[in-house]
């Protein structure tokens, strides 16, 4: 191997909150804990690009089954660009998720590019931004928390809103370390969830997935509550569904950031109406 080659291998868990690092620096806000979380979805689905044993290129390529992947973290260190180990990276990873429908969530202005790998852009979403406010109104008890006895029943009502089931990252998602998910029933039926974790700066939002605009603000009630009030929240919606914009703007929340959800194969039929927050931009 010549001293500029790049050598690509799966990552570690431990090398992981690099990857965050590099994403929170391009200003992407990861989470706390995202790392574990992901890692739980795919663990050989994260690839890490290295010249002379120093790092310079990531990608995550989480293969949620021979049908499905999401791509992700596509970062070159900002010294190292130009030098054609993004395209290598990128070629290894694709490679990885080959025979799958691929998906990301790309900013705007490459839309382009990654329309040229065959990618086709299906919406837009977009991040809000705000402050945690707390009403002064009861949180009504159809609002629970989310437990390890819920999960056979969350992973059923999951399924409606991805397009492939991902059982140990949902388990580890509920569960992690300075979040808070809450459920919301009707007729003792789940009717909504969602999920507030910490970042780098505030608080995000998402998944936040419910039946109705008025079960969807209920939740989202709850989950501001579950934080300190003022405190900086995010919540990443498509743009497409007017209820979701209007629970965020409702909230005093405005757009700071958006993406082009985008797939190589056929769009997957997705009740857009009831998504008020994507899980996450990374990994779907």
């Amino acid at each position: 191997m010549t001293e500029n080659e790049l050598q690509i291998r799966p990552m570690q868990p431990e090398e992981l909150n690099l990857m965050l690092d590099w994403a929170a620096d391009e200003g992407w806000n990861p989470g706390l804990n995202d790392a574990r979380c992901y890692y739980q979805a795919d663990p050989k689905g994260f690839l890490l690009g290295l010249v002379g044993g120093e790092p310079v290129a990531t990608i995550s390529v989480v293969r949620y089954s021979d049908s499905l992947g999401f791509l992700g973290f596509y970062i070159v260190r900002p010294e190292y660009r130009g030098r054609g180990y993004g395209m290598q990276v990128w070629n290894a990873g694709m490679a990885y998720l080959a025979g799958c429908n691929v998906a990301l969530d790309g900013v705007v202005a490459q839309q382009d590019n990654y329309a040229r790998s065959g990618f086709r852009l299906a919406w837009n979403n977009v991040r809000y931004a705000g402050n945690a406010r707390h009403s002064e109104e009861l949180t009504p008890s159809s609002v629970t928390k989310l437990g390890p006895a819920d999960l056979p029943e969350l992973f059923e009502y999951d399924k409606a809103f991805f397009p492939d089931t991902r059982p140990a990252f949902l388990a580890a998602w509920i569960d992690q370390l300075g979040g808070t998910a809450l459920a919301i029933r009707e007729g003792g039926a789940l009717a909504g969830y969602g999920v507030i974790r910490p970042c780098r700066e505030g608080f995000k939002i998402g998944p936040l997935y419910a039946d109705s605009p008025d079960l969807a603000a209920t939740l989202f009630d709850g989950l501001q509550r579950a934080v300190p009030e003022g405190a900086p929240i995010y919540l990443d919606l498509p743009d497409n569904n007017a209820a979701a914009v209007a629970l965020a703007r409702s909230a005093q929340m405005t757009p700071v950031f958006e993406t082009a959800r985008m797939y190589t194969g056929t769009q997957p039929d997705l009740p857009l109406s009831r998504i008020y927050g994507v899980t996450s931009f990374e990994i779907g």
